[in-house]
C-alpha cells in the first residue's frame, strides 16, 4: 500500500499518515460563510483538499473515506447582507431574505466549485441543522468549567445570556505568560496548534468584542439574538452559535470525537481551529478532535494581496464567466505547493491553457492507461503537486517512444480532475485568449442597448468592428444571437474594442 506523508501543522513536522481505522478514513474541511459568491481564494482549499480526497479514495478505496465540508448558514455577514437588500426595498422579512440569500449562494458555490473539478463531499452539512448538537456541546463545556455565561444588558429580554469559553482553564493547562507557554512547549494547549504567543492571541482576538468577557482571549459560544436575526431557544435564551462551536459540533456528530484530518486555509489558523481543538479537547480528552491538521497557504494576484480596493478581487464565477476553464483554473492551483503561497497571474493562466491544449490533442484518441508510481509518490508525499504534474510532462514527452505514456497521460490528467467531458470541443477549439468569448458578449450586450435607445450608428459600429476581427453574428428580432469565429479571426482587435 502506498505511504503518505503529510505536514500535521499541529507537530510542525511531516509525518506518516496512519489513519485510526483503514477502513474508515475521515476528514472535515471548513467550508464557506454563505452570504456571496465564492472569490478565488476560496477556491484554493477546495481544491487542495479534492486532491487529498481523491489521493485517499485511491489508498483506502472509495468507500473507506468520509469527508465532511460544512455550510456556515448563520453569521452576521449573511445578516449585515440580508439587511441591505431589506434596506435597498427588497420584499420579505429580514428571517425570509437571508433564508434566499443562503440558499442562493450554497447553488452558486456547488456550481462554482463543480466547474473546477471539484467532487462533493460525502456530508455537506449547513450549521442551522446542527444547532441541538452546538447547544449540547455547550452545556458540557460550562458543566466542567471551561465557559461561563454572563446575562446581555442592551437591548435583549431579561434571560438572554452570552456564553463564552475560559482561555485561562482550556487544556491541557492555562497559558498565563509566553515563559509558561515556552515552558510547556511540548504540550498541546490553547495556542499550541498555531503557535501564538498569548500577547499575539490577545491583540488576534480583539476583532471579536463582547459583552462581558473576562478574558480579551474568550471566544463566543452563543449570542443574543433579536427578534428579526436568525435564533432560537436555547437554556440561555433566544439567541444563535458563535462561530468556532459551529465547526466542533459537526465534526463530532458527523465523524466522531476523533478523526483523522481537519484542512482548512492558514487564515483559519486562529482563532477558528486553535478554538476547535480547544472546545473538543475540553469536551472529549487530550484525543479528540482530528490527529492531523492541514493548512494551505493563501492566494495573491499578480504578486499583490487580493482586495477590493486594489481592483484585483474577482470571484470564480467571474474567471469562468470570461471564459476561463475551470480546468486551467484548477491547474494553475495546483502548479504551487498547498503549502506555499499561490500567486494567480495572467501568465500563469494563460501558460495553463497551452498546455493543456496540447496534452488534450495528445491523449484525444488514446485509452486511459494505468497511473505512473511516480505520479503517484509525488503527491504520497505531502501532496506534492507541482511534482504531479512534471511527472505528467514526462509522459507527455514519452510520445516518441512508448504509447503508453500517453495512456498515463490521460491517467494523471483523469486523476487530478483535469481532462474535461468534452474533450474534443476543448482541444480542438480555436487557439485563442479565452476571454475573447466573453468579449463579443459584452459587446453585443452594448450593441443591443443602442439599438433599444435607437442609437443606430453606435449599434452599427460595433457591428462591423465585429465583422472586421472576423467574428459572424447571427441576430434576432429579440436581442438574442449567436455568433462564431471565422478563419483569419484576430484577437488583437477584438481586445480594441474593449
Amino acid at each position: 500500500m502506498t505511504t503518505l506523508k503529510l505536514h500535521n501543522t499541529k507537530t510542525r513536522k511531516r509525518e506518516e499518515f496512519v489513519p485510526i481505522d483503514p477502513k474508515n478514513v475521515r476528514m472535515y474541511v471548513c467550508g464557506p460563510t454563505v452570504y456571496d459568491r465564492a472569490h478565488l481564494g476560496n477556491a484554493r482549499p477546495v481544491i487542495v483538499f479534492d486532491v487529498l480526497f481523491r489521493l485517499l479514495r485511491h489508498v483506502y478505496g472509495a468507500d473507506k473515506v468520509t469527508y465532511v465540508r460544512n455550510f456556515t448558514d448563520v453569521d452576521d455577514k449573511i445578516n449585515a447582507t440580508a439587511l441591505a437588500r431589506k434596506e435597498e426595498g427588497a420584499k420579505g422579512t429580514l428571517e425570509e431574505l437571508i433564508a434566499q440569500r443562503t440558499e442562493e449562494t450554497i447553488e452558486w458555490y456547488h456550481a462554482d466549485m463543480d466547474a473546477v473539478g471539484a467532487l462533493r463531499p460525502n456530508h455537506a452539512p449547513r450549521a442551522t441543522q446542527f444547532i441541538g448538537q452546538m447547544q449540547d456541546m455547550i452545556s458540557e463545556l460550562i458543566e466542567k468549567g471551561f465557559a461561563y455565561a454572563v446575562p446581555a444588558t442592551v437591548g435583549h429580554n431579561s434571560k438572554a445570556h452570552y456564553v463564552y469559553t475560559d482561555s485561562t482553564k482550556m487544556p491541557e493547562h492555562a497559558f498565563l505568560s509566553v515563559d509558561d507557554m515556552q515552558e510547556h512547549k511540548d504540550q498541546v494547549g490553547y495556542g499550541d496548534l498555531s503557535g501564538r504567543s498569548v500577547e499575539d492571541m490577545i491583540a488576534g482576538s480583539r476583532a471579536e468584542v463582547g459583552e462581558g468577557k473576562r478574558n480579551p482571549m474568550d471566544s463566543v459560544l452563543w449570542k443574543p439574538s433579536t427578534i428579526e436575526q436568525p435564533g432560537w431557544e436555547s437554556p440561555w435564551g433566544f439567541g444563535r452559535p458563535g462561530w468556532h462551536i459551529e465547526c466542533s459540533a459537526m465534526a463530532r456528530q458527523l465523524l466522531g470525537k476523533s478523526f483523522d484530518i481537519h484542512g482548512g486555509g492558514l487564515d483559519l489558523l486562529f482563532p477558528h481551529h486553535e478554538n476547535e481543538l480547544a472546545q473538543c479537547k475540553a469536551c472529549d480528552g487530550a484525543e479528540a478532535s482530528a490527529n492531523y491538521w492541514l493548512h494551505n497557504e493563501m492566494l495573491q494576484v499578480e504578486g499583490k494581496k487580493m482586495s477590493k480596493s486594489l481592483g484585483n478581487f474577482f470571484t470564480v464565477r467571474d474567471l469562468l464567466d470570461q471564459g476561463v476553464p475551470g480546468e486551467v483554473i484548477r491547474f494553475v492551483m495546483l502548479s504551487t505547493h498547498y503549502r506555499k503561497p499561490m500567486d494567480w497571474t495572467e501568465k500563469k493562466r494563460e501558460e495553463a491553457e497551452k498546455t493543456l491544449r496540447k496534452w488534450y490533442l495528445l491523449v484525444e484518441n488514446v485509452p486511459e492507461g494505468k497511473l505512473s508510481d511516480s505520479f503517484v509518490d509525488a503527491l504520497a508525499d505531502d501532496l506534492n503537486t507541482p511534482k504531479a504534474i512534471t511527472e505528467l510532462h514526462y509522459s507527455a514527452q514519452g510520445i516518441d517512444f512508448e504509447q503508453k505514456d500517453i495512456g498515463q497521460l490521460r491517467a494523471g490528467l483523469k486523476f487530478l480532475s483535469l481532462l474535461p467531458e468534452d474533450l474534443h470541443s476543448w482541444g480542438k477549439k480555436t487557439p485563442m485568449d479565452s476571454r475573447a468569448d466573453a468579449l463579443v458578449k459584452n459587446l453585443m450586450s452594448q450593441r443591443w442597448e443602442f439599438r433599444e435607445a435607437k442609437l443606430w450608428a453606435e449599434a452599427d459600429k460595433i457591428r462591423d468592428a465585429l465583422k472586421d476581427a472576423g467574428v459572424q453574428i447571427s441576430e434576432n428580432k429579440d436581442g438574442s444571437y449567436k455568433f462564431e469565429f471565422l478563419p483569419g479571426f484576430d484577437p488583437t482587435k477584438l481586445e480594441a474594442l474593449k
